[in-house]
């Protein structure tokens, strides 16, 4: 069965439709940009749409950056790593993304923020029975590690919640490269 053609919007239809989107949910520019270049009937209508989203203040990176970083924090707890990922993915300028995280994670602690991590994650476990093999150990690191805390706090607090500390003596994370 063939599938029917989608209609491409005008410049008024373009501008219903990426209020539409608006109102669902926060984008970026970037999203934004790339919905409305896939139903726009001429290209040139997307940047006037953009524009004027933005001078109506329908459209903020910064702000939207912000709110994203707070809730991600405050909701799943995740690292500052993480969430400048997840805005690349959401096609935040890395600088926005870099300036809004640093403000949003400027008072946390990142080892308190991944022990509280552990705690959620793994509360199931007893301390006692608490990564007691090197398999387990290995798999809690890479779990905090995407989670986006750095290697060197996620081995402190393996350390500190793991049944057999020792088990991480021997441990050497990969070669980190922040930049702050």
């Amino acid at each position: 069965m063939k599938e029917p053609k989608r209609a491409r919007k005008d410049a008024a239809a373009l501008w219903e439709y990426a209020l539409r989107v608006l109102g669902g949910r926060a984008h970026s520019t970037g999203e934004l940009r790339e919905k409305l270049r896939g139903k726009a009937e001429r290209a040139a209508d997307v940047d006037p749409t953009i524009a004027r989203l933005k001078e109506y203040g329908y459209l903020n990176d910064r702000q939207f950056a912000e709110n994203f970083a707070a809730a991600r924090l405050e909701n799943e707890g995740l690292g500052k790593t993480r969430v400048l990922a997840d805005l690349s993915r959401r096609r935040v300028a890395p600088a926005v993304a870099q300036q809004t995280v640093g403000k949003v994670y400027e008072d946390v602690n990142e080892q308190a923020l991944a022990e509280d991590f552990v705690r959620r994650k793994f509360r199931m476990k007893s301390k006692e029975s608490l990564f007691q093999e090197a398999k387990d150990m290995a798999s809690a690191y890479r779990r905090l590690v995407r989670a986006g805390f750095r290697s060197a706090t996620v081995i402190a607090v393996l350390k500190k919640f793991a049944a057999d500390p020792d088990l991480l003596d021997g441990f050497e994370p990969p070669e980190e490269t922040e930049e702050e």
